[in-house]
């Protein structure tokens, strides 16, 4: 218990001996070898990074018997809105291997999607997709970035991940 209250005069004091310099404007590092230090990949466990390819289909289902997206919000002008500015789907849609939706399920797409732009049909896309198959069983990959609709080609940014993306 002694160590512990040495520990917390210690922390105080040095924040006390920030507020004090901070409050003349000097800039002075303080522990900052404390606060923040290079690790290794082998101390975290990891071996070298490597590049995985990817390669599945996203059902998004808005409709009909079994749909997997469904409205849980929307603005004052999403009805009159030519991009249906302010609406929020909560989804839970399938990943398969084929473009069918009856080929070989791989994983989840689990997350929402609102439309976040006024004058152009643009998501905000916030998802986990979470594998079931494979190697990657149990793995997942957050996604948080705009979604440009109508563009070809379209590249989501990945936020982090967990299993074998740890630290994706």
């Amino acid at each position: 218990m002694a160590g512990n209250n040495i520990c917390i005069l210690k922390i105080t004091s040095t924040i006390f001996a920030i507020l004090i310099l901070s409050s003349n404007f000097m800039i002075t590092p303080i522990m900052s070898q404390e606060f923040s230090r290079e690790v290794s990949m082998e101390e975290m466990g990891m071996k070298t990074e490597k590049l995985s390819h990817l390669h599945f289909y996203f059902h998004d289902i808005v409709r009909g018997r079994h749909p997997t997206a469904f409205r849980v919000a929307e603005s004052a002008i999403t009805n009159s809105s030519t991009t249906r500015f302010g609406f929020v789907e909560i989804i839970d849609d399938v990943l398969t291997l084929g473009p069918n939706i009856s080929s070989k399920i791989v994983g989840r797409a689990q997350g929402m999607y609102a439309s976040a732009d006024l004058n152009n049909l643009g998501l905000l896309m916030v998802l986990n997709y979470v594998f079931t198959e494979g190697k990657f069983n149990g793995s997942t990959l957050s996604i948080l970035g705009r979604n440009a609709v109508f563009s070809a080609v379209r590249e989501m940014p990945i936020v982090g991940g967990s299993g074998v993306f740890r630290f994706a």
